[in-house]
């Protein structure tokens, strides 16, 4: 049986429900330009494809992806779709508020999207907590491999580098085109850096301006980092890497009330 509920009638979903000891994964991710090499879905599929590698190792239920996210320093380039944050905040209360009514009380949200995403996932998350009673948890990947990119040798988190292209050649092949990845490496700038595991001092980020993704994208159509770096073999040891821990913190809340 699919542990998609969109795939089950109602009451296949019931007993998916029952089985997940009330915890249930929400993927969340975007649509958006991911240079000439990667799909628009990409956050998407990062986000469902640990949702799913995690499910065949736990009992946890998984819910409808979540596509879009707050995405307006992308809409330089075709077929990136932007929500506002507040709509967002909304949305994801809503799903949440939905499934508690179903006997879901614990959530893990998987975010794609890197930090652009994350405030007003937490806004949604801590609303979740304070008013259903629920416990939600963030699981973001860039947050959940500071112990190993270094290891990998990957450089500092851009836009569709080498991280997001090994990940998607390893679960992902058939939608990478490697042959159009185009390098845009990025420069160190003094105090500011969107790397969580940047160990030095810096600004919190902001969405960069309307001129400044033009200047990427008529750089290296969108990209930022080095994406010709990547390789399935890299993607696969991030990929098992994430998996391994949000195996331990399903499990972990299985075992709460």
């Amino acid at each position: 049986m699919s542990k998609w509920i969109q795939e089950n009638n109602w009451q296949n979903a019931e007993k998916l429900i029952e089985e997940s000891k009330g915890v249930a994964i929400i993927p969340v991710g975007s649509t958006e330009q991911h240079g000439y090499h990667l799909p628009l879905g990409t956050d998407t599929y990062v986000a469902i494809t640990l949702a799913e590698a995690a499910a065949k190792e736990t009992k946890v239920v998984l819910a409808p992806p979540i596509w879009f996210g707050w995405s307006p320093h992308h809409m330089v380039l075709s077929g990136t779709i932007t929500i506002r944050p507040e709509i967002l905040i909304e949305y994801l209360y809503d799903v949440i508020e939905s499934l508690t009514q179903h006997g879901i009380n614990k959530y893990i949200l998987i975010n794609g999207h890197r930090i652009v995403n994350i405030i007003w996932m937490q806004m949604a998350a801590e609303r979740a907590q304070r008013k259903l009673g629920v416990k939600v948890k963030i699981f973001d990947p860039a947050y959940m491999s500071k112990d190993i990119v270094k290891e990998l040798g990957f450089g500092p988190i851009g836009h569709a580098e080498e991280i997001e292209t090994s990940h998607m050649l390893y679960c992902y092949s058939e939608f990478v085109n490697m042959e159009k990845a185009e390098d845009n490496p990025i420069k160190p700038v003094d105090l500011y850096s969107v790397d969580p595991s940047y160990p030095n001092d810096t600004l919190c980020y902001v969405p960069s301006t309307i001129e400044i993704a033009r200047e990427h994208a008529e750089k290296a159509g969108g990209t930022t980092g080095e994406p010709t770096k990547a390789s399935k073999e890299k993607g696969k040891i991030y990929h098992e890497h994430l998996v391994k821990n949000l195996v331990k913190i399903i499990k972990g809340l299985q075992q709460e009330d």
